[in-house]
Parts: C-alpha cells; sequence; structure tokens
C-alpha cells in the first residue's frame, strides 16, 4: 500500500507539473486546470488512504468546500473574479497557518527542521491570509482603494519582522514552553500581512495578487514538510515559485522593482499629477465612429476593467468578426497589469473564444502603432496613460503603457472622465486624435455592430 500511495504521489506531481504548463496557452488552459484538479484528487485520496484520518470530518468539509465551490463558480460575476482570487489565497494561507498550528500543539518536539518548518508556515500563511482579506476589500471596495500610510509606516514593519525572527529563535530553543509566544507570532503575522497590504494603491493589485499567492505556496510547501507529504511540498513549490515570476512580470509592467514589493514599498503614491491636464474634450456618437472604423485597414482593440464590468467581450468579439469580414486586420493589445488581476483581460476574451493569436503584448505592437488606423480603448485607462512617458512629475513616470496615442485615431469608450483606478489623470483624453464614445461600453459596442449589420443588410 505504501508503494501505491508513493507512486500516486508521483503521478499527481507529474500531472501537476504538466497542469501548469498547459496553463500558458489559451487553447490548453481549460484541459490545464482540469488535469491540475484531477491531480489534486488523486493526492487527496492517496493521502487518505495512508490511514489514521478521520473520515468523518473529512466527508464534512467536502460537502461543505464543494456546496461553496459550486455556488462561487455560478454566481460570482467575472468582475468579481480578482476579489475571489485573493480570498482564494487567503484560504490557502489560513490552511496553512492551522495545519502549523495543529502539528505544534500536537506535538511540540525539539525537532529543529520540524519547528523552523512549523513557524514558517505559520508567519507566511498568517501574512498571506490577512494581505489577502486587505487586497479582497480594496478590490470590493469595502476599503479604500487609495493607499493608507501613517508615519513611520516601513520601519514599523521592519521592527515586526525582527520582534517576530527574535521570537521564532525562542520558539526553536524551547518548543515544549513557548506555547504563549508561538500565538504572538501568529498574531505578528496576521498584523503584519494587513500593515504590509494597506500602503498599496489599487492601481498595483495586479502586483498583490501575485505575490499573495506566491506566499500561500510557499506556505503550504512549508506544512507539507511538517506533515511529511510529497505532493503537498511539490504543489507548494510550484504554486510559490510561479507567483514569484508572475510578480517580477508585474513588477516590470508596471516599472516596479521586486524589492519594493517584498517591502511594501510600492503603490504608495499621491493620486495625482503635479501637471495640470489642459485640453479639449472631443465627444463622437456611435453612428460616426461607425463610419471610421468601416474606412479602417487595421483596428487594435484594448479592453480594460470597464469592459469586464460592461461585460462587453461577447459583443467586441462581434464587432471585430463584421471589421474582419470588412477586409480590416484586427488585434487585442493585452498588457500585463490590465484589469484587477494577472490576465484578467486574457480571460475574459478568451470566455468569448476571441482567437488567442489575434492577442499581442505591447511590445510587439507598440513600434507598429503609428500605422494603425483605429485604436479603441474600451475600459482602460492607466495602461494607456501616455503621462508614464510625458510626465516626470506623475505616479505613473517610467511604467511602460500600450502608446494608442501614436495611432491615427483613438476612441475611448468611458462613462464618463473620471481618472482610473490610480486616480492619475489621463491627458490622452485630450489629444488631438482622440475621441471620446461616453456611455456603456457594451451599449456602445452593439450600436456599432447594429450599424454593420445594417450597412451588410442595404
Amino acid at each position: 500500500m505504501e508503494l501505491l500511495i508513493n507512486l500516486s504521489y508521483i503521478a499527481a506531481s507529474i500531472m501537476f507539473i504538466y497542469g501548469l504548463k498547459m496553463l500558458s496557452r489559451a487553447e490548453t488552459a481549460r484541459r490545464g486546470n482540469l488535469l491540475s484538479a484531477l491531480a489534486m484528487l488523486l493526492a487527496v485520496v492517496a493521502t487518505l488512504l495512508s490511514g489514521g484520518l478521520s473520515f468523518q470530518w473529512i466527508i464534512v468539509g467536502l460537502i461543505v468546500g464543494s456546496i461553496v465551490g459550486a455556488f462561487a463558480a455560478r454566481v460570482v460575476k467575472m468582475t468579481a473574479m480578482p476579489e475571489m482570487v485573493a480570498l482564494f489565497n487567503g484560504s490557502g494561507g489560513i490552511a496553512s497557518l492551522l495545519v502549523g498550528w495543529a502539528e505544534y500543539q500536537a506535538e511540540p518536539s525539539g525537532d529543529v527542521f520540524r519547528t523552523v518548518a512549523i513557524l514558517l508556515a505559520v508567519f507566511i500563511g498568517g501574512v498571506a491570509f490577512s494581505g489577502s482579506i486587505v487586497a479582497f476589500g480594496k478590490l470590493s471596495g469595502r476599503i479604500q482603494g487609495r493607499p493608507i500610510l501613517f508615519r513611520g509606516q516601513h520601519l514599523i514593519n521592519a521592527a515586526l519582522v525582527a520582534i517576530t525572527a527574535a521570537l521564532a529563535v525562542l520558539v526553536v530553543l524551547n518548543p515544549a514552553g513557548t506555547y504563549l509566544i508561538f500565538i504572538l507570532i501568529a498574531l505578528l503575522s496576521l498584523l503584519l500581512g494587513v500593515l504590509l497590504v494597506i500602503p498599496i494603491g489599487g492601481a498595483d493589485m495586479p502586483i498583490v495578487i501575485s505575490l499573495l499567492n506566491s506566499y500561500s505556496g510557499i506556505a503550504a510547501s512549508a506544512a507539507g514538510f511538517i506533515i511529511l507529504n510529497n505532493v503537498l511540498i511539490v504543489a507548494g513549490s510550484l504554486v510559490g515559485a510561479s507567483g514569484l515570476i508572475l510578480t517580477n512580470i508585474m513588477c516590470k509592467a508596471m516599472n516596479r522593482s521586486l524589492t519594493n514589493v517584498l517591502f511594501g514599498g510600492f503603490g504608495a503614491t499621491t493620486s495625482t499629477t503635479t501637471t495640470a491636464v489642459q485640453g479639449e474634450v472631443k465627444a463622437i456618437t456611435a453612428e460616426d465612429a461607425y463610419f471610421i472604423l468601416e474606412a479602417a485597414n487595421s483596428v487594435i482593440f484594448v479592453p480594460g476593467y470597464g469592459m469586464a464590468v460592461a461585460q462587453a467581450q461577447h459583443t467586441v468579439r462581434e464587432l471585430a468578426e463584421l471589421l474582419e469580414a470588412n477586409g480590416c486586420e484586427v488585434k487585442y493589445a493585452i498588457h500585463p497589469v490590465a484589469g484587477r488581476m494577472p490576465g484578467h483581460m486574457n480571460v475574459l476574451l478568451a470566455e468569448a473564444n476571441v482567437p488567442y493569436e489575434q492577442l499581442v503584448e505591447p511590445d510587439d505592437v507598440n513600434p507598429i502603432m503609428p500605422t494603425i488606423d483605429v485604436a479603441v480603448v474600451i475600459g482602460a485607462n492607466d495602461v494607456v496613460n501616455p503621462a508614464a512617458r510625458e510626465d516626470e512629475s506623475s505616479p505613473l513616470y517610467g511604467m511602460p503603457i500600450i502608446n494608442v496615442d501614436e495611432a491615427k485615431t483613438v476612441f475611448v469608450l468611458k462613462r464618463s472622465m473620471a481618472a482610473g483606478f490610480s486616480g492619475v489623470e489621463n491627458p490622452l483624453f485630450f489629444k488631438n486624435n482622440t475621441r471620446m464614445l461616453f456611455g456603456d461600453a457594451k451599449q456602445s459596442i452593439s450600436t456599432l455592430v447594429a450599424e454593420f449589420k445594417e450597412a451588410i443588410a442595404a
């Protein structure tokens, strides 16, 4: 039986690796997700067969978890997906903390390696849990999205880390006699998670989500060392490593350093530029926009969170198909931090069955942007803000953006002139080649679709 269990763990680990690799492409992502889910099922079954477990509570947990998961899958909207991912990260963190706590209570032995693993699971899990709850609050609007700052914030965070490290040494030296210190470490980890995330502005939440995901994976890996479960070690390591890689990608996309992310020193910027944005806004109707699109040879769609709010991805795909039928070349420019979580726009467009080969990154499309006839910005703001390129006083300065302002014509679909999630004003709206198409994005795109269909019918 032991051989069968170990073979199951190896098989599950291999399936995890292949499943993660398949998630890197839209065509195979669904199968990769299913393969990873089957791997987790295999790992759980193998663990249950290892013996020594009370099945009644496991069955209760299985039923409750299945109900919650099914309810969330059917009820949670795509616009709420980022905050749900934050909750998932937090759930992984608190699970690792509870495993470490339970193992410490069951056997506070003098094994240094085991004690260190318990402390890591509790500390990192606690930071991931409370940090994820704060991220959930910011993403859902329950907590203000702007940075929450106070004097000496970074010094306090550093002091908390130093105090926690000192307390951890005491626990390692005397595990059985330091239970209250152990509880204090858990509480400090929860406090530190809050303090690390509150100074981060809402526009930087994609970085936070990927970093907290990495934290939850590292905590899970530490929990695997505690209970000597190989597949948990492998799965946690994969999540932790992939989360760090994604964090690095997000940092480059936001012009942040990994050091700033790890020490909570990013996003703490003012909400407006010091240079006043001046110019005249030029509005356009959907009917007039149709004539420009009908004559275009190349169109690039730049989706943002506004597209998710309007649930306009299916209508956008329909418009793109009509443009292609009219002889126009269509692409979708996806900024790595567009939306509220990594890959947010990719998920939305994949849901609408947009061909993956039409998705392009900023580095690929920016060099040819001056040749593009029309750039259609749908609810995006900060990722197309030319102040990141032109205004050294802007909090966004230096951030790589999609240079839509260099296209021949720019349509910006927005409900109003409000600033983006970062709170930074956008001079793109006042450019000579920009036309503002105000209103609900889905309704505006639907009107354009109707115009094309009416022309075809005629």
